[in-house]
């Protein structure tokens, strides 16, 4: 059968591709992102894929014309602007979603799917998403929309996302069943995955430590680990250095604790409730952000090894497998791995769209 056509525009790292890319019935003929670190670390996991490392805005029908033929637009414009976490205002890059219409009507694909997180529906009062979907119907679609949270796909990480979909036909597209849930005897889903799950395979490093060398502890012994467990050779496991007195703070925290948790001698003055706090060993991860390895900014503390977490781990509570590249400085890294789709996630998308397209 003849494949089907995809693109993908504000692709970051490529974890919305994912498992567009490793189907059978999909091709990715162009990705585009604004970011050039993103888009390196896009080619070295995407062969093949016509790479534009472009402001979406240079965008235009001369450099698009060559893919009106597409079937689906995948694409997550950024989405800081309607972060429940941050101060949601409408900026230049919270308009970025007409820029993904102004593409759309270009390339008037059989489907997109949009991806934004959980803060885009109370954006504005409430009126910027309808405003959207209304937006998006206007060019003929059928839209579709249900938030899922990735830890009910196999992701050890807490971390809601609304999923829009849009057709050119009014076909029913089936969202992806749950397959992982808590512990319910009457269940058929398997376990929501720990951290413990995900990442107690690792080396035990301290802080500054490289575990790159070490090994792992223990073959894939679950059904996550046996997915991300791609390579034997452990690369991107290198704990950031932190001064004394953090070390001092990250060692006094029980699982789970947080600052407000510590003895006021080393109780740090400023930060919120979740920061300056361990994550827990037999729970999924908070919603992983930029600020994963920054503990004065975000729920981030390793709990079984009182540090800041490693690029690997960053990566593995978003579901990259340990061969995925990343390229950069380890900030960059850190920002497209918390900006990412989780490719566990992805693929729980991409069986649904099989399913829509009956290939």
């Amino acid at each position: 059968m003849t494949k089907l056509k995809v693109a993908d525009i504000f692709c970051g790292a490529g974890g919305l591709s994912y498992g567009f890319s490793h189907s059978h019935y999909f091709d990715i003929v162009f990705a585009n992102d604004i970011d050039t670190d993103a888009t390196k670390s896009y080619q070295l996991n995407h062969n093949g894929v016509k790479i534009f490392n472009n402001d979406i805005s240079q965008l235009d029908e001369n450099a698009l014309n060559p893919y009106k033929n597409i079937d689906i637009l995948l694409g997550g414009p950024p989405c800081q602007s309607y972060s429940t976490l941050g101060k949601r205002r409408m900026d230049d890059r919270a308009n970025l979603f007409r820029e993904y219409l102004r593409v759309l009507t270009i390339l008037n694909p059989k489907m997109f799917i949009f991806e934004n997180v959980r803060g885009l529906l109370s954006m504005q009062q409430g009126k910027l998403f309808p405003y959207i979907c209304e937006e998006f119907k206007k060019l003929g679609y059928f839209i579709n929309y249900q938030v899922l949270n990735a830890v009910h796909f196999g992701v050890p990480q807490m971390r809601d996302r609304v999923i829009l979909v849009g057709t050119k036909n009014s076909k029913k597209f089936n969202y992806p069943k749950i397959t992982h849930s808590d512990n319910d005897l009457l269940s058929e889903n398997k376990q929501i995955v720990s951290i413990k799950d995900a990442l107690d395979d690792l080396p035990i490093i301290q802080s500054g430590e490289n575990g790159n060398n070490k090994g792992f502890r223990f073959s894939a012994n679950n059904d996550f680990l046996k997915f991300v467990r791609k390579t034997e050779q452990l690369s991107e496991h290198i704990s950031p250095k932190n001064n004394p007195n953090l070390i001092k703070i990250m060692q006094a925290l029980k699982d789970g604790e947080s600052k407000d948790d510590l003895p006021l001698e080393i109780r740090p003055k400023s930060g919120y409730t979740n920061t300056y706090a361990k994550m827990w060993w037999n729970k999924p991860a908070p919603t992983v952000t930029r600020n994963f390895a920054t503990p004065s900014s975000s729920r981030c503390i390793h709990p079984r090894d009182s540090r800041a977490l490693t690029v690997r781990e960053g990566a593995r509570l978003q579901s990259f497998p340990d061969d995925y590249i990343f390229y950069g400085s380890d900030q960059s890294k850190r920002l497209q791995i918390g900006n990412a789709v989780p490719p566990l996630l992805s693929i729980a998308l991409t069986q649904s769209t099989e399913q829509y397209f009956g290939v």
